[in-house]
């Protein structure tokens, strides 16, 4: 998939968002890691390094669990977000000099993991608010060692159906951007050298009981990125206006008439498999690339 298939976001404003301080995790992203937690299942080998990749905005709660499951393996935490995000981080996460954990490896080791250097790299929602978003899937390959794999979360192209089909009724501007579909995630994946990618999705209904309330929330959960949104404030006047149709349009009798938002919620797991080398006349390999394939050669 070509950068041009992609939906379309502002870099500068995904750019400022990615940079804001955030605040605590939201309910739905942590909603998302617990469920993302129970697919671990799956895995049969534990790693012996894991990295969890903005875990601020992701879920400090589902960093718990994963650092719970594995509480043997060495934990990379990387908040690339703002300092003042990376020092809150910190702050929850490290452990007091009498821990025994700063003794037996456990504690968690904070900054970008080195090229290789990881079993698995856990992502929860983060990709969907990336201006590009195949960049950040390349670091997380360079990040993960040979058969490590990738877990991640992001929202779907169902996400906000409800508030898009109100937006269009009254002649407004996109809501929010476009969100990409998993089919175009899988093939991204193989695109930066992972393998065996596996897609799935489920669709989750929040419900609320004012326009503000749900106001509030997807101001936690992200910002617009779409390129051609409203391109100044409104006023007063609209914004009542807002509310009016939140009230009417999204009250659901299927939830006791409160007003109800769809999200689609896309899960992708993916490994790095051993490089290979495409002989031409003049090939370079890295010299990690060739320990890789030669360990792969040596019988077991």
């Amino acid at each position: 998939m070509s950068d041009q298939q992609l939906p379309p976001i502002d870099p500068q404003a995904a750019a400022r968002w990615h940079a804001a301080p955030a605040q605590e995790s939201p309910w739905l992203h942590e909603e998302v890691a617990r469920r993302m937690h129970e697919r671990l299942s799956w895995i049969v080998q534990p790693p012996a390094a894991w990295c969890d990749w903005d875990p601020l905005r992701g879920g400090m709660e589902g960093h718990a669990l994963v650092a719970q499951q594995f509480a043997q393996a060495h934990s990379q935490v990387a908040e690339t977000s703002s300092a003042r995000s990376q020092a809150q981080v910190q702050a929850r996460l490290a452990r007091p000099w009498w821990s025994p954990a700063r003794w037996t490896g456990a504690a968690p080791r904070f900054g970008l993991p080195p090229q290789g250097s990881v079993q698995m790299l856990w992502a929860n929602m983060a990709l969907h608010m990336m201006a590009d978003p195949q960049a950040l899937i390349r670091q997380w390959h360079r990040a993960l060692a040979v058969d490590g794999y990738l877990m991640f979360s992001c929202l779907g192209p169902d996400t906000l159906r409800e508030l898009r089909a109100l937006y269009a009724r009254q002649g407004w501007l996109s809501p929010a951007h476009e969100f990409t579909d998993m089919h175009d995630w899988g093939d991204m994946l193989i695109h930066a050298g992972f393998a065996d990618p596996v897609m799935d999705m489920e669709r989750i209904t929040l419900t609320f009981a004012t326009p503000e309330r749900l106001i509030e929330e997807l101001r936690g959960l992200g910002r617009n990125l779409h390129p051609q949104r409203f391109p100044a404030l409104r006023g007063r006047r609209w914004r009542a206006q807002l509310h009016e149709c939140l009230a009417t349009d999204l009250a659901d009798a299927r939830h006791d008439g409160q007003l109800a938002l769809t999200f689609e919620i896309i899960y992708g797991h993916a490994i790095k498999p051993a490089p290979r080398v495409r002989v031409e006349g003049e090939s370079a390999v890295s010299l990690q690339d060739m320990r890789a394939m030669l360990r792969n050669k040596v019988p077991r």
